[in-house]
């Protein structure tokens, strides 16, 4: 099961319910924290997450709204004992930056870490999930994930009864898809296991509408979209090279996405029902994230 919890959702400027960005993802043993705004240790604290719990860090960009975190998490990372190398990685120009940020605060404690930049493709391939990213358009290098569970089988234990295989070792080598032989009898993976397809989540930060968006989010189960702007608005959504609600809408609709949450809101809207009723306009099955939202996918 995929878990995220919504640390922070406004883009510039913080709000008095709103934190700047930050999103939990966690997947069995994996902790994975996309952007971190100021504030986001705190937030952690707030859900009841343990910082411990991060294994990798994925930014986005170097805007202020998605990194100034970074330096107060890192601290109180290493206040806690973290114990292995903290992963970081980020579009091309992230070493340079993390070492000027580590070698600007005086740090009273500090951890091992790996930042790794990438481009687009596959950037994390485990046995059981994969994630990639992709180049969106923001002005400065930015970019787009998609967290994918690898599709695993499962056990139909009343065909192995039938054939009188017990519980034991061999199941595993039968969920890898091969076949095993028990007491002299071929026992086919296919007839004893069943498919269970891999669910797939899509993070797209602060963009203006591009190819690299469609080819991440494509039949995605769940896309959390940036919506800055209504479609009031679409002029000053272009200048920023954001989007506005209705253009995730039609992202989400023409990706064949299951279901859409946006976030990323611009302090203007008082009210931000306004921003599910521009995505409405074109894609129905809509949530406007909120700080501490927690969804399972």
């Amino acid at each position: 099961m995929i878990e995220l919890t919504f640390l922070g959702t406004t883009c510039m400027v913080p709000t008095k319910d709103r934190n700047h960005q930050g999103l939990f993802l966690r997947y069995k043993n994996e902790g994975l924290l996309f952007d971190c705004g100021e504030g986001i240790q705190r937030q952690f604290k707030i859900a009841g997450i343990k910082l411990t719990k991060v294994t990798r860090i994925l930014i986005s960009h170097w805007h202020g709204d998605h990194v100034l975190g970074l330096p107060g998490f890192i601290q109180s990372m290493a206040a806690s004992d973290y114990e292995g190398t903290l992963e970081i990685y980020g579009p091309i120009g992230i070493k340079a930056r993390m070492k000027s940020m580590m070698e600007t605060f005086l740090f009273d404690r500090t951890l091992p870490l790996k930042v790794t930049e990438v481009k687009d493709g596959t950037i994390i391939d485990t046995k059981e999930f994969s994630i990639s990213c992709g180049n969106l358009e923001h002005g400065i290098p930015t970019l787009g994930y998609t967290f994918i569970e690898k599709d695993r089988r499962r056990i139909k234990m009343p065909e192995l009864k039938k054939l009188g295989v017990p519980e034991g070792p061999h199941i595993a080598t039968l969920q890898e898809g091969k076949d095993i032989v028990y007491e002299g009898k071929k026992v086919k993976s296919t007839d004893t296991t069943y498919l269970v397809k891999g669910k797939k989540v899509t993070i797209l930060s602060d963009t203006f509408v591009c190819k690299a968006c469609y080819d991440l989010a494509k039949d995605a189960d769940l896309l959390v979209c940036e919506a800055s702007f209504t479609s009031e608005h679409e002029e000053k959504a272009t200048e920023y090279k954001h989007m506005t609600a209705e253009q995730a809408g039609l992202l989400a609709s023409r990706s064949e996405v299951t279901r859409l949450v946006l976030t990323h809101f611009s302090p203007r809207y008082k009210d931000v029902s306004v921003i599910e009723d521009d995505a409405k306009k074109v894609f129905e099955n809509v949530t406007l994230a909120y700080d501490f939202l927690k969804m399972k996918v």
